[in-house]
């Protein structure tokens, strides 16, 4: 009986003990939390940092905190371009801010039109009389853009800098396919529809090169005519044309050959940089370092600074991402989180909507869920204007068919109207191997679709006839949204993908202009008064866990990767080839439903980061995601 006794006791000691820890856990975890939110009180006079570690992006991908605390390894940065543009407006008023500083060592990129939106703040700062300082490694097509609009430029003298232009190479499977024995079946409506000419041949066809050249050739003449704009001095016809003459009349020393070309202004460490900007905005009393000065880090700046919510509100919802089926997002568009979160929001007294969109496109099921809870604002008789941010093409465009007007921006890349589908089937594959398919059928579709012995005609028909009703309800849309007959758009529609320019040009979009001149144009139609109205970003409330788990496991410097010197940023970019041959794989295999995507399209930051994003979402919707269900078992 004394033994039963000593057990129990023990075990209600362990009990105990185990309660103490886990609830010292709980409390641990929760100063951690609210410590991590950023502290307005620590506001400090002197430079505004903003260290750009990672990508700007329409709409930041949360943090999975399992995958994140496995790995070990902090996620590469994303920063909000709204949240970015509102921290250097605020700063060029305070007078606590003296200058800007730009922390460009790890940054990765952003859109052409998130860099001229940055830019244009950075110009604001400039116009008030308050320098903007940027100090970067290794200095590539983005960050010299927007570096640009920097009063002083600064690079590290083991650094370098390179002018790669716009376009580039992607690859072609049709003989490794032919190789392998899988028959890539292709349906599409499109001259210019090239999403599927990877799973065919081995090159571009004519149409698709003529697009690209024009497409590419607006905006590498766009991108120029910006960063001379901003930078008058810098020698971009030598840098760009005779990039190896241009480094080796310095030695090789490309760092001497971004400051002989203008690129930059100063040569010097990250020390000698910190003690300049001090000079300017004085030293940090609190921080001994050499090299360190007084400043406000980004994070706590927004917490001091939040975005104005008086007056009436103007709902923005934002479609950012490959749009997909099911839940998927931020970051990705998943159509029934998009639809619902514009259905949640009917009844919240909206006094108008704008629909930013920074999408390729994707599934056209969910593309059409999201058109048709945006007609239901619609309905409510409020006005619905469209803001396009650097792609807004295929899906992209169909969801922006509902708006009373478009905006865009030169650098916008849309259009691209056009369906297509990809079902590999394997019926050279397993005749090579000695495998045979054979049955009794009752009607032409019993059987049908057999991914191993092949599609019979009739199944290939009604999969082409299928695609042809769904370019022709696509163009349909299109056509009654833009005031324009059915012939004109399809003269304009075949897959064919624009710049923003010509966009306008031939209709596709209204007038140039960004979210700001968007929510204008929607406050004015709904006769609200100046200041009387403000912007409600459906669904982004920010997760403070993000925050606490980027902390956690910020000590390990995974984001090396993406940063450093000119070799460097040439490995980031070889390093992204298995993530697109993954992709392009998983566009073969995969194959949810109908696609309305711009493969034409230059790949923004949100594809280098979502490679699973057509993944997401599960199993939905029409004949081919039936057809790729029973592939996938």
């Amino acid at each position: 009986m004394a033994f039963a006794k000593n057990v129990w006791k023990l075990l209600v000691a362990v009990k105990d003990g185990l309660s103490l820890v886990f609830l010292l856990l709980f409390f641990a975890l929760l100063f951690a939390i609210l410590t991590a939110r950023p502290n307005a009180a620590a506001v400090k006079e002197g430079a505004l940092m903003m260290k750009l570690d990672g990508f700007i992006v329409e709409e930041k991908t949360p943090i999975d905190p399992f995958s994140a605390l496995l790995s070990g390894q902090a996620p590469t940065g994303e920063h909000d371009v709204q949240e970015v543009v509102h921290a250097l407006e605020t700063a060029a008023g305070d007078d606590r801010i003296k200058a800007v500083v730009l922390d460009l060592r790890e940054f990765v990129g952003a859109g052409a039109v998130h860099l001229r939106e940055v830019g244009a703040a950075l110009d604001t700062v400039r116009a008030a009389d308050k320098p903007v300082l940027a100090y970067g490694i290794g200095y590539a097509d983005d960050s010299i853009r927007l570096a640009s609009h920097a009063s002083e430029v600064w690079l590290d003298p083991l650094g370098g800098a390179l002018i790669a232009g716009t376009g580039g190479n992607r690859l072609y499977y049709g003989e490794l396919l032919d190789r392998l024995g899988v028959n890539a079946r292709v349906y599409k409506v499109g001259t210019y529809k090239s999403a599927v000419e990877p799973y065919l041949g081995n090159s571009m066809s004519a149409p698709a090169r003529e697009n690209a050249q024009a497409l590419y050739g607006e905006l590498w003449s766009e991108w120029q005519a910006r960063v001379k704009k901003a930078r008058p001095k810098i020698d971009i016809d030598r840098v760009a044309n005779t990039p190896a003459a241009w480094v080796t009349s310095a030695d090789g020393d490309i760092a001497e050959a971004a400051l002989d070309a203008g690129i930059v202004d100063k040569l010097g460490s990250w020390t000698q940089f910190g003690e300049h900007v001090a000079e300017i905005v004085g030293k940090d009393r609190g921080d001994k370092a050499p090299g360190a000065f007084a400043q406000t880090d980004f994070t706590t700046w927004l917490a001091d600074n939040p975005f104005d919510d008086s007056g009436d509100a103007i709902g923005v919802v934002t479609i950012a991402g490959e749009i997909v089926d099911g839940d998927a997002g931020p970051g990705t568009a998943g159509g029934d989180r998009i639809a619902q979160l514009l259905d949640d929001a009917l009844d919240d007294g909206l006094k108008g909507l704008v629909v930013r969109v920074d999408s390729p496109g994707g599934s056209v099921l969910a593309s059409e869920a999201i058109r048709e809870a945006i007609l239901r604002h619609k309905a409510m008789d409020i006005p619905v204007a469209v803001s396009m941010a650097n792609v807004a093409a295929s899906g992209g465009y169909w969801v922006s068919t509902p708006a009373d007007r478009i905006f865009a921006e030169p650098e916008t890349i849309t259009g691209s109207i056009g369906i297509f589908a990809v079902l590999p089937t394997f019926e050279r594959l397993a005749d090579d191997w000695g495998v045979s398919a054979d049955g009794v059928t009752t009607t032409p579709l019993s059987g049908q679709p057999d991914f191993i012995a092949g599609f019979n005609p009739e199944t290939e028909q009604i999969l082409q006839a299928s695609i042809e009703n769904g370019y022709d309800r696509f163009l349909r849309i299109v056509a009654e949204s833009r005031g324009k007959s059915i012939a004109q758009i399809d003269a304009i529609g075949q897959g064919r993908v624009w710049d923003g320019g010509t966009a306008r040009q031939n209709g596709l979009v209204d007038q140039f202009g960004d979210l700001d001149d968007a929510l204008e144009w929607v406050a004015a139609q709904a006769e609200l008064e100046e200041g009387g109205w403000h912007a409600a970003f459906l669904g982004g409330d920010a997760d403070e866990f993000d925050t606490l788990l980027a902390r956690m496991i910020g000590g390990n410097n995974a984001r090396a990767s993406t940063s450093g010197d000119i070799f460097a940023i040439t490995a980031q970019r070889e390093a992204q080839t298995p993530a697109r041959v993954a992709r392009d794989l998983e566009r073969l295999i995969a194959t949810p439903g109908m696609r309305a995507y711009c493969l034409g399209c230059p790949e923004q930051p949100a594809a280098v980061r979502n490679t699973g994003a057509l993944g997401q979402g599960g199993w939905q919707g029409n004949w081919f995601t039936a057809l790729a269900r029973t592939f996938a078992q």
